[in-house]
């Protein structure tokens, strides 16, 4: 796809980390940028920054997500592209013991299902949501209408200790990658998927510095943490190369994650 001015764009989870560097390059682009995100103050801030519009979205709720579309569309128009990165991780085992008793506890489910609804159910709602009004577009190029990435994770192949509900929610993005490309190719719309690894977001930032330097460590070459722009650099290729099609991209710098 071959980005021309008036082209729009919705962006989940773009209030910071991935989400954020990939609204800003789309935005750098020409492309006008619908952020949805649940941070309205910090949303707010990149949509004023960009030139974007901000729209509180919860991805877990079918009205939510429903209205955030239509706002984006007043504003900006039928997007042709979607670029899903809202999500949450968790660390729980699957079957652990009391500190103080040692006694068996378990998983508590409704955790996993809200882990699974945001980052695979809010990943597919949007989906859904986008496609339905690219199928309305006229096409380009090729019969092209609209372009969607979605955020997957090493995790959905190296699922760590701890990782159960993480690695399940994202394995699920990534087993959509190829159906949801095949259930579109008629209607001329290329879903793609990225698996990033260890990078550099507000939830790493968080962590004490000499555990995000062990981690930065293991990552085989570059010895680094990954920067939010590389991200946005290979949605930004999988968005303007139209033969790009059911693809599923580890971007990580080699690592595969250890059980723990």
């Amino acid at each position: 796809m071959e980005l021309e001015n008036g082209f729009s764009a919705v962006v989940t989870g773009a209030a910071s980390g991935l989400g954020e560097a990939t609204a800003r390059r789309l935005a750098h682009a020409g492309v006008k940028v619908a952020i949805f995100d649940l941070d309205k103050q910090r949303g707010q801030a990149v949509a004023a920054d960009i030139g974007g519009i901000y729209c509180h979205t919860d991805v877990t709720s079918e009205d939510s997500v429903a209205a955030a579309f239509a706002q984006a569309r007043t504003a900006h128009g039928q997007e042709r592209i979607l670029v899903n990165c809202a999500g949450i991780a968790t660390v729980r085992k699957t079957v652990g013991r009391s500190k103080e008793t040692r006694r068996a506890e378990l998983y508590p489910v409704a955790e996993l299902e809200r882990v699974i609804a945001i980052n695979l159910v809010g990943t597919f709602r949007c989906i859904a949501h986008a496609a339905a009004g690219m199928l309305e577009l006229p096409p380009l190029a090729d019969g092209e209408r609209g372009v969607i990435v979605n955020t997957s994770s090493v995790a959905a192949q190296d699922g760590q200790m701890g990782q159960v509900a993480y690695a399940a929610s994202k394995a699920g993005v990534l087993g959509m990658a190829l159906p949801v490309a095949r259930d579109l190719m008629a209607d001329g719309i290329r879903v793609n998927t990225i698996l990033p690894g260890l990078f550099e977001t507000p939830m790493m930032a968080s962590l004490p510095e000499k555990a995000r330097l062990s981690l930065a460590a293991s990552v085989p070459f570059p010895k680094r943490l990954g920067h939010p722009d590389e991200f946005a650099e290979l949605v930004f290729y999988m968005v303007t190369n139209g033969y790009v099609n059911a693809e599923a991209v580890r971007l990580d710098g080699a690592i595969r994650m250890a059980p723990r």
